[in-house]
């Protein structure tokens, strides 16, 4: 392999030193191939560059690396660590990757005199109590709702509770004891906290004992509408206990993780126990599964010796990487159920991170066997329902390549970006561009474009602004290459010294259809634009509404003189167009009002107005329900607001009109 890198970059393995380090492998365009990590730098490298690895996926790798960059670190677990931190940021192509999810919600209960109950998503605040985190928004609210009808807690905002005169529904409902208006002191109130606390933790028989305890006591004075309440919450309490079966185990918090790999794909699902409630679970999905398996089987560890080592079986390199990853943000419990043996490293390395111990059970008995076996059954469910969708988006794009008559070589890199125009009579004009990849609607690669310099409501010339800005620069460098390419230039020669083009990154290439949200008008334009660029026409396809702009009669438009097409209501290729134009005009009508709602008020919000602080901005938007309301008042209304003289009621009347 050593023939097609560079001097340089041999240079550089000659010279590794002979420590645990992470390595990084980039191609000619500054994409990241491959993160790993290695006892012995210099001998794990080298031997990707001394060995020749044939056709196999780690030769079609290494064949690519032009660059690499290097950490020296000082254990095996902070290799592993750095490691697993560059695979989540960099994202290479070549490594397991799960893919970013939204963050875990959490359980608040406020910090307060009456503290309250919430639902959290976000950064954690030392001065307020967290219990989490839960694998669904609907795992946290169901707790909410239990620990209401046991222990009575608010969940109203603060702005809410301060200003109560009298207890609401919740209170007449029996899922709050009515702090707002003092119908519960401020001791009993902080015992019911501390109970709430206690059950989320898993400590049930306390609590129990406690308000036992409290009854009893009450009971003794002849409080007996007090010693009721109490009685009422142990019953409470008891009908929990039976219905979620929770269980008292000696570690209250556990995460169980069951692992699946069919087909190519693989999913690992979370199962959490959280104060000993089985709280739900979640599915992962990750990507470059093949190909990671295959580099990972073809290394040859030159740090053990010649002879090559056993690669880990599949399910094992996915699990240790969802370990490696998941809990970089996530806090990790004192033990984890696993369906695999993991590395003892790893584990070694997660406890590092978290700052204590924490334990891993491969072959567990009684009540946690339970629960991997339920995790199991669900990994086996999610990975079966992802095929069966992969299958039928697979089929979808097959279907509109073969109905378009497209080259459907690589359906899985077969790239759809669809355009629409949106705008109100003219006002907040917006152009979308939704991108269609890999079988699935790709939502980070949308893009909208302010449309200016128009005459309000032409729709053709936003359709030209538009589509010169999306792929101007695009056939320009596409032009410059093909020049570079041309017969007789020194690279087609091989003239030495002189640098071939670097190829086009997967963001800039051109897409294998474009669609445009309209008929023959809009087809025209974009044919126009497409011939000024000198792109092919034959990209180009509307979708035309069809009589009565029925849904399912939509018939498509070629730029190239093709006569229409009409699909039909039920096939799969006019369900994959039209799923991709509904979503092209809904990212753009969204767009459009955002920026309409901003023109409405001026493009100034109260606060930027000058002499409008806090206190007066509340009075305004109390006084006029909003900043609808105040833009909508004359100045003599908006005067009449303690605090707002005549000259700032003129400047806020400008602003906002």
């Amino acid at each position: 392999m050593s023939d097609v890198h560079s001097d340089q970059l041999l240079s550089e393995v000659a010279a590794l030193p002979q420590l645990p380090g992470v390595y990084r492998y980039f191609d000619a365009a500054g994409a990241v191939l491959y993160v790993g990590k290695a006892r012995n730098l210099k001998k794990r490298v080298a031997n990707y560059f001394q060995k020749s690895h044939g056709g196999t996926r780690i030769g079609h790798m290494i064949s690519k690396i032009v660059r690499m960059e290097t950490t020296v670190v000082r254990s095996e677990a902070e290799a592993l660590l750095l490691e697993n931190n560059l695979i989540k940021t960099l994202k290479p192509r070549y490594n397991i990757l799960f893919r970013d999810d939204k963050s875990y919600p959490y359980l608040k209960i406020a910090s307060h005199a009456f503290p309250r109950l919430a639902y959290y998503r976000g950064a954690v605040d030392k001065k307020h109590r967290y219990f989490g985190p839960y694998p669904s928004a609907w795992a946290v609210k169901e707790s909410i709702q239990l620990l209401q009808k046991v222990f009575r807690l608010r969940t109203c905002e603060d702005t809410v509770y301060a200003n109560r005169t009298r207890p609401c529904l919740l209170y007449q409902i029996k899922r709050c004891s009515g702090p707002c208006v003092a119908l519960i002191s401020p001791e009993a109130y902080a015992q019911d906290v501390a109970s709430a606390e206690a059950f989320l933790m898993g400590d049930t028989q306390l609590v129990l004992s406690k308000l036992e305890q409290r009854m009893t006591a009450h009971a003794e004075k002849l409080e007996f509408e007090q010693a009721a309440e109490l009685r009422n919450q142990m019953s409470a309490i008891s009908r929990v206990l039976h219905q979620q079966s929770i269980e008292v185990v000696s570690d209250k918090d556990v995460d169980i993780l069951a692992i699946k790999v069919q087909g190519g794909k693989a999913c690992v699902n979370l199962a959490m126990v959280r104060g000993g409630r089985h709280l739900g679970d979640r599915a992962y999905f990750p990507v470059h599964v093949d190909d990671a398996a295959q580099i990972h089987h073809g290394e040859l560890d030159a740090e053990e010796g010649a002879a090559p080592v056993a690669a880990d079986p599949i399910e094992v390199q996915v699990l240790e990487a969802f370990i490696a990853q998941h809990y970089i943000d996530v806090p990790v419990p004192a033990t984890l159920v696993l369906g695999r043996q993991v590395s003892r490293a790893l584990i070694e390395a997660i406890s590092q991170q978290a700052g204590a111990r924490v334990t891993a059970v491969f072959q567990p008995h009684e009540q946690r066997r339970h629960w991997l076996e339920m995790a199991e059954t669900n990994a086996g469910l999610q990975l079966a329902r992802l095929l069966a969708e992969e299958g039928s988006q697979q089929a979808r794009t097959r279907a509109l390549a073969d109905a378009l008559e497209l080259a459907s070589d690589d359906l899985d890199n077969f790239r759809v970006e669809c355009f629409d125009i949106s705008h109100t009579a003219g006002e907040a004009t917006q152009a979308s561009c939704v991108v269609f990849a890999h079988h699935t609607m790709q939502n980070r690669e949308y893009r909208r474009y302010n449309i200016e310099g128009i005459t309000p409501g032409d729709d053709y010339a936003a359709m030209r602004q538009v589509l010169h800005r999306r792929y101007g620069k695009l056939a320009e460098a596409m032009a410059a290459e093909t020049d570079a390419l041309a017969p007789g230039d020194a690279e087609s020669e091989g003239a030495e010294g002189v640098e071939a083009p670097q190829p086009r990154t997967p963001a800039a290439r051109m897409p294998d259809l474009v669609l445009v949200d309209g008929g023959k008008g809009q087809v025209s334009m974009a044919r126009e634009v497409f011939s000024e660029l000198g792109l092919p026409l034959s990209l180009i396809v509307g979708v035309e509404k069809g009589e009565g702009r029925k849904v399912g009669l939509e018939e498509l438009v070629f730029a190239d003189g093709r006569e229409k097409v009409y699909l039909g209501k039920d096939s799969a290729a006019l369900m994959l167009v039209a799923q991709i134009r509904d979503e092209a005009h809904r990212f753009a009508i969204t767009g459009m009002r955002a920026k309409r709602a901003r023109v409405r008020v001026g493009g100034s919000q109260l606060e930027d107005i000058p002499g409008i602080g806090p206190k007066r901005r509340a009075r305004l938007l109390q006084r006029f329900g909003g900043i609808r309301g105040v833009a909508a008042a004359s100045v003599e209304d908006i005067a009449s607001v303690e605090g707002i003289a005549t000259e700032l009621a003129e400047e806020i009347y400008r602003a906002l009109h």
